[in-house]
């Protein structure tokens, strides 16, 4: 989700998408981890408040503060773009609207500042939105970005979707050698579903040498310092992200018959450490 890191991500021909289905095998034995809850937000607040101000800020603009990727929504922190339900959701919804100079509005919110953590298990479980265009994420980067420039500071994608592909969703890690159309990637795809229809946990759980990739409890992917093509940069704090974006590199314009507004609901997000 950091400027032009996708330029290439999934236009490029020869990249292959590996989908891997509930029915099969995990990759490997899952790990025997033992973990203690350290951070969460339950989202239990009043309908149309917004994030907790103590855990969340806001990212406000467009891709021309130098966090796009030729997206076409202004981030906002209207209660209209991101409020909570009062059922226990957060929703973060994006409109087809004129604001500000892009013809489409949404949310993106993060907890740089508030709370980072290096290792442990992060997790959210979240319903995402479908159509073309629509490019829902829950993500991480570097605490230290101001000093160390993505991808120097690096970057985990937990979760990130191509709303034209609702039975797929895709974990990737972007480092120095391995960013943009290099990142090291893997997509996970349902046989009988679809991610919008229902929530799923999305999370990684991150040691000094692996990140692994799960859905739903499922490891689907791990991560070593072997298997990147670059240096690992895994080994600080990393604070987290929630946003949805319209169009972009990744995913596309949106199309005529792409339905607005789109909304997802984040049920909670949880941080542990191991014991």
């Amino acid at each position: 989700m950091i400027t032009n890191k996708k330029n290439a991500f999934f236009a490029a021909l020869g990249f292959l998408i590996v989908l891997t289905s509930c029915e099969k095998k995990a990759i490997q034995t899952l790990p025997q981890r033992d973990w203690d809850l350290v951070w969460s937000d339950e989202f239990n607040g009043t309908a149309g408040t917004a994030p907790d101000n103590t855990k969340w800020v806001f990212d406000i603009g467009t891709g021309d503060n130098g966090w796009g990727n030729a997206e076409l929504q202004y981030y906002t922190n209207r209660s209209s773009n991101i409020a909570m339900n009062g059922s226990g959701q957060l929703v973060i919804t994006a409109r087809s609207e004129s604001f500000s100079g892009a013809g489409f509005t949404s949310a993106r919110i993060k907890t740089k500042g508030k709370f980072d953590q290096a290792y442990g298990r992060f997790e959210a479980r979240i319903k995402t939105p479908t159509g073309p265009g629509i490019w829902p994420a829950f993500w991480m980067l570097g605490a230290n970005i101001d000093t160390k420039p993505w991808p120097q500071c690096g970057e985990i994608d937990i979760m990130e979707q191509k709303g034209q592909q609702s039975s797929v969703t895709y974990g990737s890690v972007h480092g120095p050698g391995y960013s943009g159309g290099a990142a090291i990637t893997k997509a996970y795809g349902l046989m009988n579903g679809r991610f919008d229809a229902n929530y799923h946990v999305y999370a990684v759980e991150w040691g000094a040498d692996y990140i692994d990739f799960f859905v739903d409890n499922f490891l689907y992917q791990r991560v070593t310092p072997e298997t990147v093509t670059g240096e690992w940069v895994y080994n600080q704090p990393f604070y987290l992200l929630l946003n949805v974006a319209v169009g972009g590199n990744f995913v596309g314009f949106p199309t005529t018959g792409t339905p607005f507004p789109q909304s997802m609901y984040i049920d909670y997000v949880k941080v542990y450490k191991q014991k």
